[in-house]
C-alpha cells in the first residue's frame, strides 16, 4: 500500500494526514513534508515512536518545517489510517480555515503548582477569545512518567471553566524510560503541553471502556501515594495479593494480566480504571493513576472489547451524519489486550471505519479527570459553511 492510498483511506477535510515508516528521522520528516506539501495548516500535531531519537527529530524539524507550527508527544504506538502500529511517525495538520490555536507549556510539573497552572490557564483564556459562532475546546498532552496528571488536570478544570478538555498521556513504548512533549520545535520532560482551540466545526466528546466491576474488593492499606505506589492490599503484599486474585503466580504477571484485569475505583455511579503499570520490587505495585491509604478498588471484569469499541465509535452529529475524523487517545493497556487476543486487525478496521487517528498513551484525559484504560477522544464533524478567518 502506497503512502497516498494509505491516506486516502481517512477523507477527511478539515485536516489532512502524513505517515512515515522511515528509520532515520531527516528522512522521516521529509517525508511528512512532501505529503503535506499542499495543507495551510494552522498547527501540526506529531506523533512520534519510540525508536525514532527526539533531539534528532527536533533537528530534522528545525531544518525541514521551520516555517511550521508543530506540537506533539512521545507515543506508545499510533493509530494511522491503517490502525494501530508501533512504528510510523503520524502527522495531521489542522486545516487554518477551520482551526485557530493558542498554546502553554507548563515546566516543571512535578511536582505541580496548582496556582501556578490556574494562572497560566486562566491568562492564556482570556487572550483567547471566543470568535463569534465558534466554538473553543483545549487539548492536554502530558509526561506519561510525572505522575501528575491527577493534579494537572483539577488545576486545568478550574483554569478552563466550561471549555472542555481531553488528552492523553506520552509514552515510551514499553520502555517507561522517558516520555516527551513537543512544542516550538523542542522535546520536553517533566512538562505538559495545553493548546486552546478555536473551531468552527461540531465536535463531540468520546470516553469509554470496556469493564464492569466484580465483587472481589480490594482496600489500599500501605501506599505511597506520591510514587503512585501500593505496598500492601488487604493487609498482604500488594503483587502478592492482586496474583491471588486473579488467580495467577506472582512471577506470571505481567502488563498484559494487568491489562486483562485492572482494578476499579468507584467515582459516584460510575467506575474508573486505576490502571497498574509494573511490579515495584518484590511485592510493590506501580500504577498509573492517583492511589492513597484506605482507597477502595474493586477487580475489573472485561467486557467484548471490539463490540464496545463499534459502540463507542459510533458517534454521529444533529443530522446523523459520521464525523469527519476522530482524535483518539487510547490506553496502551487496550492495546496490549487486543493484540494478545489477535484482534488487532478488527481494532484496526474499526479505527478506519470511523476515520480514528492518534495514538496510544499511558494515560487518557477526559473532562476534567485522568483516567486508565479508555478511549478517549473528539469527533470533529463536517464543515456546515461559514466564513473563513
Amino acid at each position: 500500500m502506497t503512502a497516498v492510498e494509505d491516506l486516502d483511506r481517512i477523507p477527511a477535510e478539515a485536516v489532512r494526514l502524513a505517515a512515515s515508516r522511515a528509520d532515520e528521522a531527516a528522512v522521516a520528516v521529509s517525508e511528512i513534508r512532501r505529503q503535506l506539501a499542499s495543507a495551510r495548516p494552522s498547527f501540526i500535531l506529531l506523533f512520534v515512536p519510540h525508536r525514532l531519537q527526539t533531539d534528532e527529530l527536533a533537528n530534522a524539524l528545525r531544518r525541514s518545517m521551520p516555517d511550521s507550527v508543530v506540537f506533539g508527544c512521545t507515543t506508545a504506538g499510533q493509530i494511522t489510517p491503517r490502525g494501530y502500529e508501533d512504528d510510523a511517525l503520524l502527522a495531521i495538520a489542522f486545516e487554518r480555515h477551520h482551526f485557530r490555536v493558542a498554546s502553554i507549556l507548563f515546566k516543571p510539573i512535578s511536582p505541580v503548582s496548582i496556582a501556578e497552572v490556574v494562572s497560566q490557564t486562566e491568562r492564556l483564556v482570556s487572550q483567547f477569545p471566543a470568535t463569534p459562532g465558534r466554538k473553543r475546546l483545549a487539548l492536554i498532552f502530558a509526561d506519561g512518567l510525572s505522575k501528575q496528571e491527577d493534579i494537572l488536570m483539577s488545576a486545568l478544570e478550574t483554569g478552563l471553566k466550561d471549555i472542555p478538555v481531553f488528552g492523553g498521556s506520552a509514552g515510551d513504548g514499553m520502555r517507561f524510560e522517558r516520555t516527551q512533549v513537543l512544542r516550538n520545535g523542542e522535546f520536553h520532560s517533566n512538562a505538559a503541553l495545553l493548546l486552546l482551540l478555536e473551531t468552527d466545526l461540531a465536535f463531540a466528546g468520546l470516553g469509554f471502556d470496556h469493564f464492569q466491576p466484580t465483587d472481589k474488593r480490594m482496600v489500599v492499606t500501605r501506599a505511597i501515594p506520591e510514587e503512585r505506589l501500593v505496598l500492601e492490599i488487604n493487609g498482604s503484599p500488594a503483587a502478592q495479593e492482586y496474583a491471588r486474585l486473579v488467580k495467577v503466580p506472582v512471577a506470571e504477571l505481567s502488563p498484559t494480566i494487568f491489562a486483562e484485569n485492572p482494578v476499579l475505583v468507584r467515582n459516584g455511579n460510575l467506575y474508573h480504571v486505576r490502571a497498574i503499570q509494573q511490579i515495584h520490587g518484590e511485592h510493590g505495585l506501580t500504577f498509573h493513576s492517583a492511589i492513597d491509604d484506605g482507597l477502595l478498588l474493586r477487580l475489573g471484569r472485561g467486557k467484548e472489547i471490539i463490540r464496545t469499541l463499534e459502540a463507542g465509535l459510533a458517534v454521529t452529529d444533529d443530522g446523523g451524519e459520521a464525523p469527519d475524523f476522530i482524535l483518539g487517545f487510547d490506553c496502551y493497556l487496550r492495546k496490549l489486550e487486543i493484540a494478545r487476543k489477535g484482534l488487532d486487525g478488527q481494532a484496526s478496521e474499526q479505527f478506519r471505519r470511523r476515520r480514528v487517528v492518534g495514538f496510544s498513551t499511558y494515560g487518557e484525559q477526559h473532562l476534567g479527570v485522568h483516567v486508565n484504560q479508555t478511549f478517549v477522544g473528539v469527533a470533529f464533524f463536517r464543515p456546515k459553511g461559514g466564513a473563513p478567518l
